[in-house]
């Protein structure tokens, strides 16, 4: 399995781990980090540091992304395996599926999550169809690969399967409660972050003197990157403050979260935890996602939902005070939210999607 980034490395981890329970004896290997290397991979190379942030940031990794993933396609073309699955990360992992069938590579590859999901991208599609088999894990995809004539699985989200509604939390005090702050994993999602959510932590700890703080570092670098970040903040911007590895750690002990827009909002959502979304990029990259993107929404469940169910603060709007105004109002009254996210699991799939999915790529990898 082929991933780039720590979304993609949760979903190889999981698929992996349902493989498993189909094919006792399975064994996986693959270019990933530190979810991948849990499930019991043998990692090829890890990908810290792969991710970008807008095209930008990505130009001084292409060359050395070129060199790996020719080393690899020539390693997977002289000892193929039973099945190579592609997850997300398509600015790679469709060059790759391209490297390897122009080296002679006849294997079968799935594509996990293929890349434009919400874009309805036309040339992309046909790539993704004719190069490898697409397993999609939202129905709008599905649905416009059909209306193309192209061949495309689809099961449901895995996140169905993985992450249920955690008990209800009784309501924080009025002058405390635990809220998660999850920058992002990327190096310039953190530096771009993180301290307008250490601010907000603040203000909103001005009202509510007991308050609790919960940082989600998604690996070790992220983590020594926010302590950094900590460490320069004014004593007074630590108090309450505590880094935990991981989302889900976070997220399982906070009665509301801010969050960088991204598969974590789609997380929460199905935990029912209310959330603020934000994300900010510079003023070029902004330009180049609106030729991209023309939705009203950016965040998967307001995009799924049609609806603004999860509060999208994004550039200028991101400010401290305006995220913690956002956040008091979930602590205070949450029930609109979670009656909103609760429609979420229906429009996602069947609570079996992660099953289906890796029966699917068992029978693949067997020929069928």
């Amino acid at each position: 399995m082929a991933t780039g980034e720590p979304s993609g490395d949760m979903s190889a981890a999981a698929l992996a781990d349902a493989i498993r329970t189909i094919v006792p004896g399975a064994v996986f290997e693959g270019i990933g980090g530190e979810r991948m290397r849990a499930a019991g991979f043998r990692i090829v190379s890890d990908t810290r540091g792969w991710a970008s942030m807008g095209p930008l940031a990505a130009i001084p990794k292409i060359a050395p992304l070129w060199v790996t993933m020719w080393r690899h396609a020539l390693a997977l073309r002289a000892n193929p395996p039973a099945l190579v699955v592609l997850v997300d990360f398509g600015a790679f992992n469709l060059r790759f599926a391209k490297s390897l069938r122009t080296i002679g590579y006849r294997g079968p590859i799935v594509y996990f999550f293929p890349p434009g999901a919400m874009l309805d991208r036309y040339k992309q599609a046909h790539a993704v169809a004719r190069l490898t088999r697409p397993l999609s894990a939202f129905a709008r995809q599905r649905d416009y690969y059909r209306w193309l004539g192209l061949d495309i699985a689809y099961f449901g989200h895995p996140l169905v399967s993985l992450v249920l509604p955690r008990p209800p939390h009784p309501p924080p005090p009025r002058d405390g409660g635990t809220v998660a702050l999850l920058p992002g994993s990327r190096r310039r999602e953190i530096e771009r972050h993180g301290g307008r959510l250490i601010a907000a932590f603040a203000a909103l700890r001005a009202t509510r003197p007991r308050l609790r703080g919960l940082i989600g570092a998604a690996d070790a670098d992220a983590e020594r990157q926010i302590r950094r970040m900590l460490s320069l903040a004014g004593p007074e911007m630590r108090i309450g403050l505590e880094v935990v590895r991981g989302a889900d750690a976070a997220l399982e002990r906070a009665d509301a979260a801010w969050i960088k827009s991204g598969t974590a909002v789609l997380e929460a959502a199905l935990r029912e935890v209310p959330a603020v979304a934000l994300y900010v990029v510079s003023p070029s990259e902004v330009e180049i996602g609106r030729r991209m993107w023309h939705g009203p929404y950016i965040t998967l469940p307001n995009i799924l939902l049609a609806r603004e169910a999860i509060p999208e603060l994004l550039q200028e709007a991101a400010t401290p005070e305006r995220l913690a105004a956002a956040l008091a109002a979930l602590l205070d009254d949450p029930s609109g939210q979670i009656a909103d996210v609760r429609a979420l699991r229906a429009a996602l799939g069947p609570p079996d999607a992660l099953t289906r999915c890796a029966q699917y790529a068992v029978d693949v990898a067997r020929g069928a």
